[in-house]
């Protein structure tokens, strides 16, 4: 008796085995098929344009503009955006003498974004009649204009590259809000100092300083300029101490 149930047990459990194969080997089927069918989508998507740049957007840049940057770096919106060469695109874009870092990313589905981190102009020189920029790492721009920008002061007297240096690293230091104030700097050593400067602000103030204090002096002008009477000519001298000094004819008319 117990051996024709054994069997019958057997026999009854061959259907469920069988059935639980198939859904087993059906579960497989559909996993290879859904591989296929994503490798397949990708093949198509690589090939087809919905892989192709449709947008390039430059971020971070003040001087250079972003037709500029996006030349320079080679890539263009036809390009396939998986198959760019991002470091090849970035030492292009660093060619450009105003450009201190750059880095370049990818956001899904179509767009390039050009990350650039700029040298700042401190400052433009005369030369041969044209105006360059002075960058603040010191160099000097090969970019020409007739007329300087009224972002930065104008430069005279450095012939000397170690105070022009100098003079591009306070200035770097210097808030634009301050930058904007200064018209002019002109070098002027003494025996006692080669580091002295005069300052010509857009307010009309004459103010003498210093190279080496510079950065930290001038960020006090403000305050100062404004507890100064406007209509009192003068120099305004910002080196080891901060006073005013009246100009000649207004000595002699207190006089």
């Amino acid at each position: 008796m117990s051996e024709k149930k054994k069997i019958v047990s057997i026999e009854d459990r061959i259907p469920k085995l069988k059935q639980a194969r198939k859904k087993k080997a059906n579960r497989r089927l559909v996993f290879y098929l859904s591989i296929f069918f994503v490798l397949i989508s990708i093949i198509v998507y690589l090939q087809s344009p919905l892989s192709d740049i449709h947008r390039l957007q430059v971020e971070g840049n003040d001087f250079l503009s972003d037709d500029v940057i996006i030349q320079s770096s080679g890539l263009t919106v036809s390009d396939n955006i998986w198959r760019i060469d991002k470091d090849k695109a970035i030492k292009q874009i660093q060619k450009n003498e105003e450009v201190e870092k750059v880095s370049i990313s990818r956001e899904f589905p179509a767009t390039v974004t050009i990350q650039v981190t700029e040298l700042g102009r401190v400052g433009y020189l005369q030369q041969d009649g044209k105006y360059r920029a002075l960058l603040a790492n010191g160099s000097i721009s090969e970019k020409e204009w007739s007329q300087p920008k009224s972002d930065a002061p104008i430069l005279y007297g450095f012939s000397d590259d170690e105070y022009l240096e100098e003079m591009a690293e306070e200035l770097d230091q210097l808030p634009a809000s301050i930058t904007k104030l200064i018209s002019e700097i002109h070098y002027k050593p003494s025996e006692d100092s080669k580091y002295v400067i005069q300052l010509f602000m857009n307010d009309g103030m004459e103010v003498q300083g210093t190279i080496r204090t510079f950065a930290n002096n001038m960020e006090a002008y403000p305050s100062i300029a404004a507890q100064l009477d406007p209509d009192v000519n003068g120099v305004l001298h910002m080196g080891a101490g901060v006073y005013f000094e009246p100009a000649k004819k207004e000595k002699e008319k207190d006089e």
